[in-house]
């Protein structure tokens, strides 16, 4: 375990008065860390369109059969995890070390409610480690700086953006700040993605969840999305729903509307 360097535990300014979206995601995933406005929106939210309770739970076990299959698979020993949002079961290091004890893991987020349960995050095996960084995604080359004090850059990195880059308006500037990640990282390095699909039942829900106060999440093209694997290496099953993603049981229900990805840097 790291000692949680750059991390304030005394955190003031949190907002209980406007939904917050890792809040949000907390309650859809049946959590306790939330409030009653958030509660309210996510409530209207599964009116609005039920599924949003499975993508939540569907991003979740994605996560971990990607991180699995990285580890035990891929043979990579390292991960950023940016957009972390708040502690959950099954977190990244707990798969990652569960499969190579050795594994190293770097949470990034900059919301203060995530801040605030940092500590939850940094619970590594003596033979790996964890570390928190304080920090906005959208600034590369801080969060890079920051992570390299628990990965080692020169070596293959897992680079996880998972329901995030929605948040991100503009698909360019989103497929740019993911070529500034992997370019700063060797071959043999992998980035992990999902986000929602837009369908016309994902963008009512965009425009609810937007009207709700919360920060704007954008539904984009299946198309689109599966531009951000450009230039790297599709791993089977490829591009899809994240519920078809290397299932560990028959997928009995209709495939979510959260698609994603792992790939490799060659």
């Amino acid at each position: 375990m790291t000692d949680g360097q750059g991390i304030q535990m005394a955190v003031d300014g949190i907002d209980t008065g406007t939904p917050h979206s890792a809040r949000v995601w907390n309650f859809w995933l049946g959590g306790k860390d939330n409030y009653e406005v958030d509660r309210r929106l996510g409530a209207t939210m599964e009116e609005l369109y039920p599924q949003i309770i499975e993508i939540a739970r569907a991003s979740r076990a994605f996560q971990a059969r990607a991180v699995r299959y990285l580890t035990a698979e891929a043979g990579v020993r390292q991960f950023l995890d940016l957009g972390t949002g708040l502690p959950t079961a099954n977190a990244t290091h707990e798969v990652a070390q569960g499969v190579e004890p050795t594994a190293r893991v770097v949470y990034v987020d900059n919301d203060p409610i995530v801040l605030a349960h940092a500590r939850a995050l940094l619970t590594s095996r003596p033979e790996g480690a964890t570390d928190y960084v304080h920090a906005d995604l959208r600034d590369a080359k801080t969060v890079l700086r920051e992570a390299a004090r628990t990965l080692d850059l020169d070596r293959p990195v897992a680079v996880m953006v998972l329901s995030t880059l929605g948040h991100l308006a503009d698909a360019d500037e989103a497929a740019a700040l993911l070529r500034s990640y992997l370019d700063a990282l060797p071959a043999g390095s992998h980035l992990m993605l999902c986000d929602t699909i837009e369908t016309p039942e994902t963008r009512a829900g965009s425009d609810e969840y937007a009207s709700g106060g919360a920060m704007p999440y954008i539904s984009r093209p299946k198309e689109i999305i599966a531009t951000f694997a450009d230039g790297l290496e599709l791993v089977e099953p490829g591009f899809g729903s994240i519920s078809l993603w290397r299932p560990e049981e028959p997928v009995v229900t209709d495939p979510v509307d959260q698609w994603g990805f792992v790939a490799a840097k060659r």
